[in-house]
Protein backbone atom coordinates (compact mmCIF):
# COMPACT_ATOMS: atom_id res chain seq x y z
CA UNK A 1 0.00 0.00 0.00
CA UNK A 2 1.36 3.33 -0.55
CA UNK A 3 0.81 6.90 1.28
CA UNK A 4 0.16 9.88 -1.34
CA UNK A 5 -0.15 13.41 -0.69
CA UNK A 6 -1.79 15.46 -4.05
CA UNK A 7 -2.83 19.31 -4.07
CA UNK A 8 -5.26 20.48 -6.13
CA UNK A 9 -6.88 16.74 -4.88
CA UNK A 10 -10.03 18.05 -5.34
CA UNK A 11 -10.61 18.88 -9.25
CA UNK A 12 -9.43 17.73 -12.92
CA UNK A 13 -6.32 15.61 -12.46
CA UNK A 14 -5.75 15.53 -8.92
CA UNK A 15 -8.94 14.07 -8.24
CA UNK A 16 -8.85 11.43 -10.71
CA UNK A 17 -5.42 10.45 -9.63
CA UNK A 18 -6.88 10.33 -6.14
CA UNK A 19 -10.19 8.23 -6.99
CA UNK A 20 -7.71 6.21 -9.01
CA UNK A 21 -5.42 5.66 -5.80
CA UNK A 22 -8.28 5.17 -3.38
CA UNK A 23 -9.85 2.11 -5.55
CA UNK A 24 -6.17 0.46 -5.22
CA UNK A 25 -6.90 0.60 -1.34
CA UNK A 26 -4.15 3.38 -0.59
CA UNK A 27 -4.31 6.23 1.85
CA UNK A 28 -4.94 9.69 0.26
CA UNK A 29 -4.25 12.64 1.45
CA UNK A 30 -5.76 15.69 -0.51
CA UNK A 31 -5.26 19.79 0.04
CA UNK A 32 -7.61 22.07 -1.40
CA UNK A 33 -9.41 25.11 -0.09
CA UNK A 34 -13.33 23.55 -0.95
CA UNK A 35 -15.07 21.34 1.59
CA UNK A 36 -17.58 20.62 -0.29
CA UNK A 37 -15.41 19.25 -3.55
CA UNK A 38 -13.54 17.05 -1.00
CA UNK A 39 -16.67 15.02 -0.25
CA UNK A 40 -16.56 13.55 -4.10
CA UNK A 41 -13.36 11.71 -3.60
CA UNK A 42 -14.86 9.48 -0.59
CA UNK A 43 -11.69 8.10 1.23
CA UNK A 44 -9.53 10.56 1.47
CA UNK A 45 -8.24 12.33 4.21
CA UNK A 46 -9.16 16.50 2.93
CA UNK A 47 -6.53 19.11 4.44
CA UNK A 48 -8.27 22.39 3.65
CA UNK A 49 -5.97 24.76 2.85
CA UNK A 50 -5.34 27.94 0.77
CA UNK A 51 -1.94 27.27 -0.78
CA UNK A 52 -1.44 30.60 -2.28
CA UNK A 53 -0.47 31.31 1.21
CA UNK A 54 3.13 30.63 2.73
CA UNK A 55 1.78 30.35 6.46
CA UNK A 56 -0.60 27.65 5.00
CA UNK A 57 1.82 25.57 3.15
CA UNK A 58 3.73 25.44 6.39
CA UNK A 59 0.78 24.26 8.25
CA UNK A 60 -0.02 21.68 5.56
CA UNK A 61 3.55 20.08 5.55
CA UNK A 62 3.46 20.18 9.84
CA UNK A 63 0.49 17.99 9.60
CA UNK A 64 1.31 16.00 6.76
CA UNK A 65 4.86 15.25 8.28
CA UNK A 66 2.96 14.64 11.88
CA UNK A 67 0.59 12.55 10.32
CA UNK A 68 2.83 10.14 8.24
CA UNK A 69 6.25 9.00 8.66
CA UNK A 70 6.81 8.40 5.23
CA UNK A 71 4.81 9.40 2.04
CA UNK A 72 5.43 7.60 -0.99
CA UNK A 73 4.42 10.67 -3.58
CA UNK A 74 4.04 14.15 -3.53
CA UNK A 75 1.77 14.79 -6.44
CA UNK A 76 1.68 19.01 -6.96
CA UNK A 77 -1.31 19.91 -9.35
CA UNK A 78 -2.61 22.97 -7.41
CA UNK A 79 -3.26 25.97 -10.54
CA UNK A 80 -5.86 28.72 -10.64
CA UNK A 81 -5.75 31.01 -13.94
CA UNK A 82 -6.15 34.61 -13.01
CA UNK A 83 -6.76 36.92 -15.95
CA UNK A 84 -6.29 39.94 -13.69
CA UNK A 85 -3.52 40.15 -10.96
CA UNK A 86 -4.01 40.13 -7.78
CA UNK A 87 -2.00 39.85 -4.15
CA UNK A 88 -2.25 37.28 -1.14
CA UNK A 89 -2.65 38.46 2.15
CA UNK A 90 1.21 38.16 2.50
CA UNK A 91 1.72 40.86 -0.46
CA UNK A 92 2.76 38.01 -3.14
CA UNK A 93 1.46 37.35 -6.56
CA UNK A 94 -0.83 34.89 -6.20
CA UNK A 95 0.13 33.02 -9.52
CA UNK A 96 3.28 32.86 -8.29
CA UNK A 97 2.70 32.14 -4.86
CA UNK A 98 -0.06 28.88 -5.80
CA UNK A 99 1.71 27.42 -8.46
CA UNK A 100 5.70 27.85 -7.69
CA UNK A 101 6.10 28.99 -3.73
CA UNK A 102 3.87 26.34 -2.82
CA UNK A 103 5.57 23.67 -4.66
CA UNK A 104 8.86 24.64 -3.62
CA UNK A 105 7.48 24.56 -0.22
CA UNK A 106 5.97 21.07 0.24
CA UNK A 107 8.87 19.85 -2.12
CA UNK A 108 11.48 21.20 0.72
CA UNK A 109 9.46 20.22 3.22
CA UNK A 110 7.86 17.11 3.14
CA UNK A 111 9.69 14.14 5.02
CA UNK A 112 11.70 12.46 1.53
CA UNK A 113 8.86 11.31 0.26
CA UNK A 114 9.49 8.28 -2.30
CA UNK A 115 8.67 10.99 -5.57
CA UNK A 116 7.60 13.81 -6.41
CA UNK A 117 5.45 14.76 -9.54
CA UNK A 118 5.31 18.39 -9.91
CA UNK A 119 2.31 18.02 -12.54
CA UNK A 120 3.76 21.83 -14.54
CA UNK A 121 4.91 22.20 -18.29
CA UNK A 122 8.09 21.27 -18.97
CA UNK A 123 8.87 21.02 -22.56
CA UNK A 124 6.53 24.43 -23.50
CA UNK A 125 9.00 26.86 -25.42
CA UNK A 126 7.02 30.26 -24.23
CA UNK A 127 8.03 31.47 -20.69
CA UNK A 128 10.65 33.23 -18.51
CA UNK A 129 11.59 34.02 -15.42
CA UNK A 130 11.25 38.07 -14.62
CA UNK A 131 14.00 38.09 -12.57
CA UNK A 132 13.96 42.36 -12.17
CA UNK A 133 10.15 41.49 -11.27
CA UNK A 134 8.84 38.41 -10.18
CA UNK A 135 5.81 39.82 -9.09
CA UNK A 136 4.63 40.96 -12.23
CA UNK A 137 3.95 44.51 -11.17
CA UNK A 138 4.61 46.00 -14.67
CA UNK A 139 2.65 44.52 -17.84
CA UNK A 140 0.93 41.62 -15.67
CA UNK A 141 -1.05 39.33 -17.73
CA UNK A 142 -2.66 35.69 -17.16
CA UNK A 143 -0.82 33.92 -19.72
CA UNK A 144 2.35 35.50 -18.19
CA UNK A 145 2.29 34.57 -14.85
CA UNK A 146 1.14 31.02 -16.00
CA UNK A 147 4.45 30.92 -17.86
CA UNK A 148 6.71 32.29 -15.08
CA UNK A 149 5.39 29.79 -12.79
CA UNK A 150 5.75 26.74 -15.16
CA UNK A 151 9.77 28.14 -15.84
CA UNK A 152 9.93 28.37 -12.10
CA UNK A 153 9.16 24.72 -11.39
CA UNK A 154 11.37 23.18 -14.22
CA UNK A 155 14.08 25.27 -12.19
CA UNK A 156 13.09 24.11 -8.87
CA UNK A 157 13.41 20.59 -10.04
CA UNK A 158 17.07 21.03 -10.96
CA UNK A 159 17.79 22.82 -7.74
CA UNK A 160 16.41 20.22 -5.51
CA UNK A 161 17.61 17.47 -7.42
CA UNK A 162 21.02 18.61 -6.78
CA UNK A 163 20.44 19.48 -3.43
CA UNK A 164 19.10 15.91 -2.66
CA UNK A 165 21.36 13.85 -5.57
CA UNK A 166 22.10 10.88 -2.43
CA UNK A 167 18.73 11.06 -1.12
CA UNK A 168 15.95 8.36 -2.09
CA UNK A 169 13.80 11.05 -3.68
CA UNK A 170 13.16 10.81 -7.50
CA UNK A 171 11.62 14.34 -8.68
CA UNK A 172 9.34 14.59 -12.10
CA UNK A 173 8.73 17.05 -13.83
CA UNK A 174 5.93 16.12 -16.27
CA UNK A 175 3.60 17.91 -18.85
CA UNK A 176 0.27 15.99 -19.19
CA UNK A 177 -0.50 17.61 -22.85
CA UNK A 178 -4.10 18.84 -23.47
CA UNK A 179 -6.13 17.66 -21.00
CA UNK A 180 -9.74 18.29 -20.87
CA UNK A 181 -9.88 19.85 -17.00
CA UNK A 182 -11.74 21.70 -14.69
CA UNK A 183 -9.54 24.67 -15.61
CA UNK A 184 -9.94 26.81 -12.21
CA UNK A 185 -9.79 30.20 -12.62
CA UNK A 186 -11.19 34.05 -13.60
CA UNK A 187 -10.79 34.71 -17.51
CA UNK A 188 -10.53 37.10 -19.68
CA UNK A 189 -12.95 36.52 -22.92
CA UNK A 190 -9.99 35.63 -25.10
CA UNK A 191 -8.87 33.07 -22.57
CA UNK A 192 -11.67 31.71 -22.21
CA UNK A 193 -12.03 30.91 -25.50
CA UNK A 194 -9.00 28.78 -25.49
CA UNK A 195 -9.80 26.99 -22.46
CA UNK A 196 -13.23 26.16 -24.08
CA UNK A 197 -11.90 24.41 -27.01
CA UNK A 198 -9.12 22.59 -24.88
CA UNK A 199 -12.01 21.40 -22.88
CA UNK A 200 -13.68 20.44 -26.23
CA UNK A 201 -10.29 18.70 -27.71
CA UNK A 202 -7.93 17.94 -25.34
CA UNK A 203 -7.65 14.50 -24.01
CA UNK A 204 -10.32 13.42 -21.11
CA UNK A 205 -8.21 13.19 -17.60
CA UNK A 206 -8.56 9.28 -17.58
CA UNK A 207 -5.73 9.14 -20.46
CA UNK A 208 -3.97 12.98 -19.11
CA UNK A 209 -3.49 10.85 -15.81
CA UNK A 210 -1.44 7.74 -17.09
CA UNK A 211 2.01 9.23 -17.18
CA UNK A 212 1.52 10.37 -14.03
CA UNK A 213 0.56 6.90 -12.55
CA UNK A 214 3.46 5.80 -14.13
CA UNK A 215 6.10 7.68 -12.61
CA UNK A 216 4.30 7.40 -9.08
CA UNK A 217 4.57 2.46 -9.33
CA UNK A 218 7.94 3.34 -11.35
CA UNK A 219 9.92 5.96 -10.19
CA UNK A 220 12.66 6.79 -12.89
CA UNK A 221 16.13 5.84 -11.42
CA UNK A 222 17.55 9.23 -12.18
CA UNK A 223 16.99 12.38 -9.36
CA UNK A 224 15.77 14.59 -11.78
CA UNK A 225 13.71 13.68 -14.94
CA UNK A 226 11.11 15.33 -17.13
CA UNK A 227 8.66 14.37 -19.76
CA UNK A 228 6.20 15.64 -22.26
CA UNK A 229 3.17 12.78 -21.63
CA UNK A 230 4.86 9.65 -21.61
CA UNK A 231 8.00 11.01 -24.02
CA UNK A 232 11.18 11.49 -21.86
CA UNK A 233 12.55 14.73 -22.38
CA UNK A 234 16.37 15.88 -22.17
CA UNK A 235 17.94 17.83 -19.35
CA UNK A 236 20.38 19.03 -21.50
CA UNK A 237 17.78 22.41 -22.40
CA UNK A 238 17.57 26.23 -21.24
CA UNK A 239 14.93 25.26 -19.35
CA UNK A 240 17.05 23.69 -16.75
CA UNK A 241 19.76 26.06 -16.70
CA UNK A 242 21.66 25.15 -12.99
CA UNK A 243 22.69 28.72 -12.41
CA UNK A 244 19.45 29.89 -12.71
CA UNK A 245 18.14 27.51 -11.08
CA UNK A 246 20.66 28.49 -8.13
CA UNK A 247 19.54 32.50 -8.39
CA UNK A 248 16.17 31.36 -7.90
CA UNK A 249 16.34 29.06 -5.35
CA UNK A 250 18.31 31.88 -3.36
CA UNK A 251 15.59 34.44 -4.22
CA UNK A 252 12.54 32.17 -3.29
CA UNK A 253 14.78 31.51 0.28
CA UNK A 254 14.23 35.34 0.63
CA UNK A 255 10.65 35.43 -0.33
CA UNK A 256 9.84 33.06 1.86
CA UNK A 257 11.42 33.72 5.05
Amino acid sequence: MKTLVITGGTDGMGKALALEYLGRGDTVTIVGRDENKARSVPGAVFIRADLSLLSENRRVVKEINSAFPTVDALVLCARFFRATRWETSEGIEGTFALEYLSRFLLSHGLNTPRVIVNVSGPGVPMGRIHWDDLMLKRGYDGVTAQMQAGRANDLLGVSYAAQNAAGPTRYVLLNPGAVSTGFCGEYDAATAAHVASLKKYGQPVGEGIVPVIARIDTPPAEPLSAFVQDEPMSLDHPSFDSSAAARLHELTLQLVR
